[in-house]
This record gives structure tokens, C-alpha cells and sequence, in this order.
């Protein structure tokens, strides 16, 4: 505005007081409308220029002196696996509580939802091929399988059925026996190798991908192998009635002494439910399900034995997330959120998914404290740490979160904002293995590109410097914006997370690489502390609520 004042005569003039004095012409107020926008912009992108001073003190705690690995270790080698709902979760949450108060963190509690039902350990498991001659049997139990009495051993029936005519043939000859349920898959050679990280190409791509569709409801993984899901619940109950020993099958992928496995099948809902009805189930390592195949295929006879001492646990069936925080000041009653889900599958130690993002963000929080004693600088709003349990059945406990405090959901229907929702500045989350941050999932939100941007760009020398409209599979950010508040996912390195990682045996510390997580929690302490100093919130997207009574408003 300085500029329009240098080219005014007297006649042109009049009082604007506090600024300078003008008399507009139209010419001039076209001109000033269109460069209001600029300067509104400049004004917005000053004050989510990086900090450098603070950077500097979040790199160093974050990649000069890191407790990642060792908060990861601890999670993993001593805590692992953490199945919802069982006694290692219980004993992994009480010693991140003692961890976390110990670091100085406030309102260091566990918050309860549910219920969800029951939980289970494996205590003993083992299985042999004994005829046609002897081999181990390389496989895992499946949660929530109940115990077989003592060691048993039965003879092998492939279940080869694509219809209900199909099933009639196994009738009377499935009961006490072992029953493979899939049919063989073939392996290829790994030739291209099993981990990767994004490349150029693929950044750019990201980078310049539409706004994305509605997607907030579908969960990562495939479907039942092309079986049409009537066939496949009649299957389920055919196999109920017959009461075979176990089931067995190779799961969707896998190979290698790589074991892809989950929970159990019911009778019907779900496994971990206090009455459900379930056979036990065991998932084979594929080229050994193979060979069982193989030989039954040539007519000869192939026996099992096994031992499987499980134990259902959590009586009251309620579970607990894990919240806390480090206070604000003259934004105290706003709150910037950031998490990952604490639990895991049972097969290794949960250890890429997601003792990772965990650790991650629990390295976060202790960048933060210690950047905040050093500088003595304190966060205008509140930092709020959170670790969710149950995600692996559904983002139970961050959809039990949110539906407590910031809206009441009805599904993936949002039926009315709470207060809480609008103190909410974002919440951030990690939940895509081990690979470093490459930049950030804006999930279809185009309006925070400007505030991203300047904070990404301090970290170009770390390789996280791409924003995308898209949005990622279900994580824990989905909550949190179905209920209106920015939730981000970060874009990461893949590795090795789908193709040897995720979900299988091989989840354990080993496949951690400790400068991607020291790289990836440096980078979250950075953007949760601007993310507070901002004078505004985090830009919204329009949520959507649907009353019951009067439809969408």
C-alpha cells in the first residue's frame, strides 16, 4: 500500500487514519482488489516461515542423539507382540506410561473404550508332518484359535470346492481332520528384490494427483481370492457343521519363510467377540501348504500332528488408548494432535506395524520436551500425544476417541459436531512401516499446501519435500477427518512393508532402519511445534453432517 501513497497528489486525497492518505480511483481499487489476495497470502506465508532456531535444536536431539531405536527395541524385543485386548499390550502400556512420565510429560493416563471383547495369547505351538516320513511344518497359529487337547495328529483333506454341489462331496469326511481350504499357490523369484523406496518418478506423480474420491471407508488388503462371498459363507458354515480338527491354509502372499497371518474365521462375527464359536486355524508357510498339496494330488496319504495351548484373555472385555501431553500457554485450550496405533499383529513383534510409528511418536514427544528445556521456548498450544489400540480390527480405539470427544458417529456418518472438535488444530499419524517421511498426504485439503510448504522445504535436505491431494489407505488419521479435523498421514518410503513386513513373522526390530525413523521423528517434532505457534488453526475442509431427523446440513 506504501507504493500507491508515493503516487498521490493532495487532490487525490483523504483521511485513512493510522495509514496513510488516499482517495481511490476505480482503477485503483480494481488494482487493489486484485493484489489483496497477495497480500493476504504474503501475510499468511510469513507466519509459517520455519523456525531455524528451533530446527536446529529438533535436529539435534532428533538425529545427534536419538532414543528411537531404543524406545523401539523396548516396544519390540521386550514388549512385542501387542495383540488388543492381551497381556503384552497391557504390559507394553504400563511401561510407555512410566516411559513418557519420565520424559515430563502431563496428564500421562489410559482412556478406555469399548468393549471389544475378548483377547488372547499363544502359549505353546507346534506342528510336524508324520507321514508320509517326518518334516516340520513352518506355520502360525491364527488369533484368537482355541487350544487343541494335548498333541493330536489326523490325516490332511484338501477342501477342492468352488460350489455348493462342491461342498456336498466332503460330507462326513472332514470331521477330526485337518482341512487345507485354499487352493495351491505358485511362487516366482524375487528378481526385482523385495524393498524399495520412492524414486523421482513416483514422488512426481504423487505430487501431481487429482483431488482424491471418497475413500475414507476402505481398509488396506485384497479380498477372499476371487470367491464369491455367498460361496464363501456357505463354505464357512458347511466346515462349522462338519467340526474338522483344524483349518489350514497359505494366506494371499508370502514366501520364503515369510508367513502372512491374522486372526481366525468364527462361526459367524467376529473371533474375538466373548461367545464366538472358533475352530482352530493355523496358516502353513506356502511352499510347505504346497507340498501337502502336491502329495495329496498323487493320492498319497499325508498326517499331521500338532500342539496349539492358547488362552483367552481381558476379561472385561474394555481396552485403552494412551494419551498425553505437553501443556500449551496463551493457546492452552487449542490442541495439535499427533499419534500412531499402538497394537499389533501376534505373528513377529509388531515391530514395522507399528511399533515404528509409535516409537516415532513417542521420539517426537521427547524431541519436543527436550527442544523446549533447551531453547525455553514453551508451545502455544497444547501437544497432545496419543497411541490407539484396536486399529487392526478396525480403528476402534481412534473412532472410539473421536466419537467420545469431538463428534457422534454414526459408522462413517457424522451426525453432530461436539465442541471439542473445533479446539483441534490437526492431527498427524504414522503408520506406514519403516520408511522415512517423504513428504505429507494432504487428503483432498489443497488449502494447507501454503502451510506445509515452508516447513517441508527446511527439511529438503532430508528427502520429505512432496505434498499430495491424495489421500492413503485407512490409518488413524481417517477418524479425525470424517469429524472435520485436518488429519494427515505421511507419505514414506514403502521398504519392505508389504512384500516381507506387514502382518507376517518377520515384523520384528531387525527390519527397522533406524535412520528412517530418527529422519521421520525429527521431521513430526518440527511440524507439531509450528503447527502450534501458528496464530490460526490448521486450514478445515467442509464437514459433512447428516442429522437423522432433517438430512445433511
Amino acid at each position: 500500500m506504501y507504493i500507491w501513497q508515493r503516487h498521490l497528489t493532495a487532490e487525490q486525497t483523504t483521511c485513512l487514519p493510522g495509514i496513510f492518505s488516499v482517495k481511490f480511483t476505480t482503477r485503483m481499487k480494481t488494482a487493489l482488489s486484485l493484489l489483496l489476495p497477495l497480500f493476504l497470502a504474503i501475510s499468511a506465508l510469513a507466519q509459517d516461515q520455519a523456525d531455524t532456531t528451533i530446527n536446529a535444536l529438533i535436529r539435534k536431539h532428533g538425529l545427534q542423539q536419538s532414543k528411537v531405536m531404543e524406545t523401539a527395541s523396548w516396544l519390540t524385543d521386550v514388549y512385542g507382540p501387542r495383540l488388543t485386548g492381551s497381556p503384552m499390550l497391557d504390559k507394553a502400556t504400563a511401561w510407555t506410561l512410566e516411559q513418557l512420565k519420565a520424559w515430563g510429560l502431563s496428564e500421562v493416563h489410559t482412556e478406555a473404550w469399548g468393549p471389544f471383547g475378548r483377547g488372547w495369547e499363544l502359549k505353546r505351538f507346534q506342528m510336524h508332518a508324520t507321514a508320509p516320513n517326518y518334516f516340520p511344518v513352518s506355520a502360525w497359529p491364527k488369533a484368537w484359535s482355541p487350544s487343541v487337547d494335548g498333541t493330536v495328529q489326523a490325516d490332511v483333506v484338501y477342501l477342492n470346492a468352488s460350489s455348493e454341489a462342491d461342498l456336498e462331496k466332503y460330507k462326513g469326511k472332514l470331521a477330526g481332520k485337518f482341512v487345507l481350504t485354499q487352493e495351491p499357490r505358485p511362487t516366482e523369484p524375487w528378481f526385482e528384490g523385495t524393498a524399495e523406496r520412492r524414486d523421482a518418478a513416483n514422488l512426481l506423480d504423487l505430487a501431481n494427483a487429482p483431488e482424491p474420491g471418497d475413500n475414507s471407508g476402505r481398509r488396506r488388503g485384497g479380498g477372499r481370492g476371487g470367491r464369491n462371498m455367498g460361496f464363501f459363507q456357505a463354505m464357512n458354515d458347511f466346515i462349522y457343521a462338519e467340526k474338522p480338527l483344524a483349518l489350514l491354509d497359505r494366506a494371499a502372499k508370502g514366501d520364503q519363510g515369510t508367513i502372512f497371518v491374522q486372526g481366525a474365521r468364527a462361526k459367524s462375527g467376529s473371533a474375538y467377540a466373548a461367545d464366538a464359536d472358533v475352530l482352530p486355524q493355523v496358516t502353513l508357510a506356502v511352499e510347505q501348504y504346497n507340498r501337502i498339496c502336491r502329495m495329496l494330488e498323487k493320492n498319497v496319504p499325508v498326517q499331521l500332528s500338532m500342539e496349539l495351548q492358547t488362552e483367552y484373555t481381558n476379561p472385561d472385555g474394555m481396552e485403552h488408548n494412551i494419551i498425553a501431553e505437553i501443556p500449551g500457554t496463551d493457546l492452552k485450550d487449542e490442541v495439535v494432535m499427533f499419534g500412531a496405533h499402538f497394537d499389533s499383529w501376534h505373528a513377529g513383534t509388531g515391530a514395522t506395524d507399528n511399533a515404528s510409528g509409535s516409537a516415532v511418536m513417542m521420539e517426537a514427544a521427547r524431541i519436543l520436551m527436550e527442544t523446549i528445556k533447551e531453547s525455553g521456548v514453551q508451545p502455544r498450544r497444547t501437544l497432545r500425544l496419543a497411541l490407539w489400540t484396536g486399529e487392526e480390527q478396525g480403528l476402534l480405539g481412534s473412532s472410539a476417541y473421536v466419537g467420545e470427544h469431538f463428534a457422534e458417529m454414526d459408522g462413517r456418518t457424522v451426525r453432530a459436531i461436539k465442541p471439542g472438535q473445533a479446539k483441534v488444530s490437526a492431527y498427524y499419524n504414522f503408520d506406514n512401516g519403516t520408511g522415512k517421511i517423504r513428504g505429507i498426504y494432504m487428503q483432498g485439503n489443497e488449502k494447507v499446501a501454503s502451510v506445509f510448504r515452508p516447513w517441508l522445504d527446511a527439511f529438503k535436505d532430508l528427502d520429505a519435500n512432496t505434498l499430495t491431494l491424495s489421500n492413503t489407505g485407512s490409518t488413524d488419521h481417517i477418524p479425525f477427518d470424517r469429524a472435520g479435523i485436518p488429519g494427515f498421514q505421511f507419505i514414506q518410503d514403502p521398504i519392505d512393508y508389504s512384500t516381507r513386513t506387514h502382518h507376517s513373522n518377520m515384523d520384528v526390530y531387525d527390519e527397522l532402519v533406524a535412520d528412517d525413523l530418527k529422519q521421520a521423528a525429527t521431521i513430526v517434532a518440527s511440524l507439531v511445534w509450528h503447527t502450534a505457534q501458528r496464530d490460526e488453526l490448521i486450514p478445515r475442509k467442509r464437514v459433512r453432517v447428516v442429522e437423522e431427523s432433517s438430512g445433511e446440513k
